[in-house]
């Protein structure tokens, strides 16, 4: 499976967040990456610019929206 866009991300961070505990932006990235089932492969591809990996990268504009 490929890194999805990020509007995918949405509610599986609303779900992590829904249990009114705090939580790292790590253990969501976690959390996401088993639900979800990506690969190590997946977890490793990296954007065009080479500077962070895709799935890092949606994980966090998902936060921000």
């Amino acid at each position: 499976m490929a890194v999805p866009d990020f509007q995918s991300f949405f509610k599986p961070l609303l779900e992590i967040a829904s249990d009114k505990k705090e939580h790292s932006l790590r253990e969501a990235r976690e959390i996401i990456a088993k639900q979800m089932n990506l690969s190590q492969e997946d977890l490793n591809e990296l954007l065009p610019s080479e500077n962070q990996t895709k799935f890092d990268n949606r994980v966090a504009w998902a936060k921000s929206y």
